[in-house]
């Protein structure tokens, strides 16, 4: 008896002291790109596994974010020299995410800390775009505004906050528009469960964004033989431009 009332309370004492767990699934693993293609919506939603069930009354603060192949960028500005534009000064960044989406169920800078929201992303301030140009510090982040800015614009970079609904502080979903310009990749849906400005639990959910049907071929095709790629493109502009010159001339 005693070594079966000390096997229960062990078995309490675990499941009391168990991690809050994050369930998490998405309405589509795969996103498929073809010539009609307009953007997609993803739905990213799941539940909260507290320990031994219990459920508190806090609202819990939950961030979604949705990221897609970092890829290295170099800008360039251009100034007038001589009364001719060229190319003055450019900043390389060596880990640009394709595509940065993040929805929130509370404004940023009260659910996370600076400190957290630079550890794990939060935000499209805290992204570590990893400059390696070289550059002063005043010049890097004047580009880096510039480029920020233009994703902003594209669709490329966004962010939700309040977005994340969350039903009896348990079930939480979020939304996330794909713009029709996202680049093919290997994407992720981290999400990210935050108490006091601090994450203390975190899934993570691989998509994928690729090409399908003809432009699934053009894209491999120009890949693997660039330059009877550029030739072909070369003749076709050519003869495009013949016949648009045949059709002039009998008008």
């Amino acid at each position: 008896m005693r070594v079966a009332a000390l096997l229960l309370l062990l078995w309490l004492a675990c499941v009391g002291a168990a991690p809050i767990r994050l369930i998490t699934d998405i309405s589509q693993r795969r996103i498929d790109i073809i010539y009609t293609f307009r953007g997609a919506e993803l739905l990213v939603f799941g539940a909260i596994q507290y320990p031994a069930g219990g459920v508190p009354d806090e609202v819990p603060g939950l961030a979604v974010v949705v990221r897609g192949p970092a890829q290295a960028i170099t800008l360039r500005k251009k100034d007038r020299v001589a009364g001719i534009w060229i190319n003055t000064r450019s900043v390389r960044f060596e880990t640009t995410p394709g595509f940065y989406a993040v929805a929130t169920s509370a404004p940023i800078r009260s659910l996370v800390d600076e400190r957290t929201a630079a550890i794990y992303e939060i935000g499209v301030d805290n992204l570590q775009l990893s400059p390696a140009s070289g550059n002063n510090a005043s010049e890097t982040e004047e580009f880096e505004r510039g480029l920020i800015d233009l994703r902003r614009r594209t669709g490329l970079f966004a962010e939700h906050e309040g977005d994340v609904g969350v039903t009896q502080n348990v079930l939480y979903r979020a939304r996330i528009a794909i713009p029709s310009a996202v680049p093919v990749g290997n994407y992720s849906a981290e999400i990210f469960l935050i108490r006091h400005g601090k994450v203390i639990a975190r899934s993570e959910t691989p998509i994928t964004i690729d090409k399908s049907g003809f432009e699934r071929w053009v894209y491999v095709f120009s890949q693997r033989f660039s330059l009877l790629y550029g030739l072909v493109a070369v003749g076709l502009a050519l003869f495009a431009g013949w016949i648009a010159g045949l059709v002039v001339r009998r008008r």
